[in-house]
């Protein structure tokens, strides 16, 4: 059964969003004050009450929470990215106000404010010094909840202190002069409007306008579960959102707020508190650290080098049997060439290549006689070679058995290109021409205006054969087995398109999920080629995704073991027709339920919808990982050209990998559309975690799966969901996952 997943941000992975954060395998081991949590690092923005602090958590930290009271629902997840640098994408729903006044646009979905916040530390805590924070809140949202602060937090034995200067919305109280404010009269009044449609980063609003001092403390008391906090509050809530659009005044009878934390264990929080004298707020934190996450595997031991056999008398057969099952070497050949053996094979068991290349020694130690010098291990995937590697043999006999201090595998290795090789004699094969496997999809977005979470969840039934080593046929089916589209109004109704900017490439996903719920998802011919050195390319066409038919091609450059490479693709493309397995639109226009051009004219809305009969997209891409102790196990992918819609412009993503295999990465894409014309939320935006298999199962894999979410999804900045990705493909040039 085939366990590969697709990467698109479309179709999902559904494995761990229940079980990822809380499964065991993720959980620090001790309840102590000095250990801190998320929870523990805020006195409130995303933790209990509502005032920052300059305290950072661990690197890798991971947060999902919930603050509710009778005025706003507060959802968020906060992310340790660095351990400098704290992320948190959080929605504020508001219970007593709808999404839109006009039911054909939101129903009674109430109002959802989105943001994103970030927080820097500027000085670590140290015996004198306190650690210092400067951070902005809601810096891509609305503007309904946006500040920014600076705090600084010090721990005496059992109490943490926190004083700090907030703006916006944090220190709405202004009980203090703004200190910017005198070097400079533009620092003194804050813009109550906000850019575009919401989701613009509006830098000019920063450290402007009213300004105060608030400060709070939190108590370890003696019994470890139970933390106690006080803050004073710096917001008077007199510009609150439910306040200033006709709904219920906020009054703030005190600026103190009480509250108490309970530790639920290793796994969560949970909080109440008493806020403005009036309120009681209720939340839960679940943590984990990606860091952190130990695997749990029941794997085949390594094997014990054993005398080396005096004449050659092997089952080749079976040596590639174990070379498979013991060190994940799958689809391998095995030849000799004078007195080197040649193993080749696409890696699908270790993320660490130094565990396989150990393993594929020590099989190979075991079944070839004193004539063999070299071991050589070629990497291969999709019928393309990657790296080749030599194990000198009597080298590596002399670092198993540990004959000098501070042996280790590299001393015996070295890592080459492929070069093409003539074999003088072929020993054995284990390849298998077909394969597979269901695999689960989870599609989303949060915040949108129809409801707070549209999702559908179904499961692709893929297979794919192997012509010949290079040339792959491959297709899926997908079965939808739940959603909540039908509230997705765009195909009957389109209140939320106002222009025919671009074509609808992706707001027509209701009609190629809810309305038709088994669907071919995709089945195309795919060719992959190593022209020369450094050099990669594939060429695929057919039904390449779910929405989109076409050709087109990829070529990449990625010289081994550098931390970048440069990658181009083009495509032709026509969009799939809904209803119909095969079909593509054959006109610009698609006419809803009977009509057609006699009964509705161009830009009627209400009937019709704008299509990509044909087009074009492509993107020349640069991928960079820096080699910078700030910014460890990260990737820049950076990539401009022309997108789905026919909007040009530029997509900028960044990732960032943890200890345990988990990646988790945001991307942005600027086109040359306007706010107006892309619509809702100014530009196209999304996040996505990538989650190894091995942290999830009790052996060992390569094999990853992808939990994508937009925030909102329109038609500009939108990409084609490729099969595969040279950058991916390749990964083993210099081994980002």
């Amino acid at each position: 059964m085939s366990r590969n997943i697709s990467k698109s941000h479309i179709s999902t992975a559904l494995f761990g969003i229940a079980l990822l954060p809380f499964s065991q395998v993720g959980f620090a081991s001790k309840l102590e004050p000095v250990t801190l949590r998320a929870s523990q690092t805020d006195f409130g923005g995303v933790g209990l009450m509502q005032m920052p602090s300059g305290r950072m958590a661990p690197e890798g930290e991971f947060n999902i929470g919930v603050n509710i009271n009778d005025d706003y629902h507060h959802y968020y997840t906060s992310l340790q990215l660095m351990p400098w640098l704290e992320t948190t994408i959080r929605y504020t729903r508001v219970p007593d106000m709808l999404y839109n006044s006009n039911p054909d646009y939101s129903g009674d979905n109430i109002y959802t404010d989105k943001g994103i916040d970030f927080k820097i530390r500027l000085l670590e805590e140290s015996y004198w010094l306190p650690e210092t924070s400067i951070g902005v809140r809601d810096f891509g949202g609305t503007g309904l909840f946006d500040g920014e602060f600076i705090a600084a937090t010090k721990r005496f034995g059992p109490v943490d202190f926190t004083m700090g200067i907030g703006w916006g919305y944090i220190g709405q109280s202004g009980n203090i002069t703004n200190p910017f404010c005198k070097a400079s009269d533009k620092f003194c009044d804050r813009d109550g409007a906000y850019k575009g449609k919401g989701g613009s980063v509006d830098f000019e609003r920063w450290f402007k306008g009213p300004a105060s001092i608030y400060g709070g403390i939190e108590y370890q008391t003696p019994y470890q579960p139970l933390r106690l906090k006080l803050e004073y509050d710096a917001n008077d809530y007199t510009g609150d959102f439910p306040y200033t659009r006709g709904g219920k005044p906020m009054p703030q009878h005190t600026p103190w707020n009480v509250g108490v934390l309970y530790q639920l264990g290793d796994w969560g929080d949970a909080k109440l508190s008493y806020q403005r004298g009036d309120t009681l707020t209720f939340g839960f934190n679940l943590y984990t650290n990606f860091n952190d996450m130990k695997a749990i595997w029941r794997d085949e031991p390594k094997q014990t080098v054993m005398a080396r056999p005096s004449s050659e008398n092997t089952d080749w057969e079976q040596v590639a049997k174990e070379l498979r099952s013991n060190a994940g070497y799958k689809q391998s050949t095995i030849e000799q060439i004078d007195g080197v053996v040649v193993v080749t094979g696409e890696q699908v068991k270790y993320r660490n290549r130094e565990e396989a290349l150990d393993r594929a020694a020590r099989i190979l130690a075991n079944n070839t006689s004193e004539d063999v010098t070299t071991y050589r291990i070629v990497e291969n995937r999709n019928g393309i070679e990657l790296t080749s590697t030599d194990i000198d043999a009597s080298q590596y006999k002399k670092v198993v058995n540990n004959d000098y201090i501070g042996a280790h595998l590299n001393d015996a290795t070295k890592v080459s290109n492929p070069e093409p090789e003539e074999s003088t004699m072929h020993l054995a094969t284990n390849k298998h021409r077909w394969n597979a496997g269901i695999s689960p999809v989870l599609a989303q977005s949060i915040g949108g205006p129809e409801d707070f979470y549209l999702f559908n969840l179904g499961f692709n039934t893929d297979a794919n054969a192997w012509l010949t080593d290079n040339l792959e046929i491959s297709g899926s089916i997908y079965f939808n087995l739940v959603d909540n589209y039908d509230k997705f109004n765009y195909v009957e109704q389109n209140p939320h398109i106002s222009n025919f900017a671009v074509p609808r490439v992706r707001t027509l996903f209701r009609a190629y999920v809810h309305d038709n719920p088994v669907r071919l998802n995709r089945l195309q011919l795919t060719w992959f080629e190593q022209p020369a050195n450094n050099i990669y390319t594939q060429a695929y066409g057919g039904y390449l995704e779910s929405m989109f038919a076409g050709v087109g091609g990829e070529v990449l450059y990625r010289p081994l073991n550098a931390n970048w490479a440069i990658g181009l693709d083009a495509n032709l493309i026509s969009q799939r027709d809904p209803d119909s397995w095969f079909g593509t639109f054959n006109e610009p226009y698609f006419y809803y339920d009977g009509y057609n051009a006699s009964n509705c004219k161009p830009g009627q809305v209400h009937c019709q919808a704008y299509v990509l009969d044909k087009g074009t997209t492509g993107q020349l891409a640069g991928y960079y990982m820096p080699q910078w102790s700030w910014l460890e196990d990260t990737l820049f992918k950076v990539s401009a050209g022309k997108f789905l819609g026919g909007d040009n412009g530029v997509r900028v993503e960044f990732s960032k990998q943890f200890k345990s295999g988990m990646i988790v990465g945001a991307f942005a894409t600027m086109t040359d559309l306007t706010t107006e014309e892309y619509g809702e939320g100014s530009y196209n935006k999304g996040f996505y975690v990538s989650i190894p298999f091995d942290v999830m199962t009790v052996k060992p894999s390569t094999s990853r799966g992808t939990v994508a979410w937009q925030p909102i999804t329109r038609d500009g900045g939108q990409t084609l969901n490729r099969k595969y990705q040279l950058f991916d493909v390749t990964n083993a040039r210099n081994v980002w996952y």
